[in-house]
């Protein structure tokens, strides 16, 4: 897998040499290990243990409903109420990020309404923070800690 721009982590790898698997702390369980897999996996890791994100707080892969369209979120963080408050989207290192890219996460955000939006390949990351007051988003210089959200 390629090299990314985010801190390693103790990976616990499974399955076979053609079907490799990595834990998903989150969803805990092994998941198919694909390029955008190892940027989640990545990502949510960078997120807990060096942002101070709580993990009982965020999970991967949920389901919302647009239209008639069943899509999935790659990651959402929750308040202590366990309402929606940050979006992370993922791609594979070799998928640029493009306005496709952040079109695809802010129709994500039309149905959970959170302050935060990241996407990243796991080589660019980017965060911005919504503002319903102004209906307007700005972007951040870097990924927030926990207790900076």
């Amino acid at each position: 897998m390629n090299q990314l721009n985010l801190p390693g982590f103790e990976l616990k790898l499974s399955g076979t040499q053609d079907k490799p698997k990595i834990l998903d702390i989150l969803r805990r369980r092994y998941v198919a290990l694909t390029p955008e897999e190892w940027v989640r996996q990545h990502f949510v890791h960078y997120l807990i243990e060096h942002k101070g994100y709580p993990q009982a707080l965020m999970a991967n892969e949920i389901q919302i409903q647009i239209g008639d369209k069943q899509l999935r979120a790659d990651s959402v963080l929750y308040d202590a109420k366990l309402q929606p408050r940050m979006i992370i989207e993922y791609k594979a290192p070799s998928i640029p990020i493009t306005q496709k890219v952040f079109d695809q996460i802010f129709a994500y955000n039309t149905q959970l309404h959170v302050d935060y939006l990241i996407v990243s390949n796991g080589l660019n990351h980017f965060c911005c923070k919504i503002d319903y007051a102004t209906q307007s988003y700005s972007f951040l210089q870097d990924i927030p800690s926990y207790n900076e959200l």
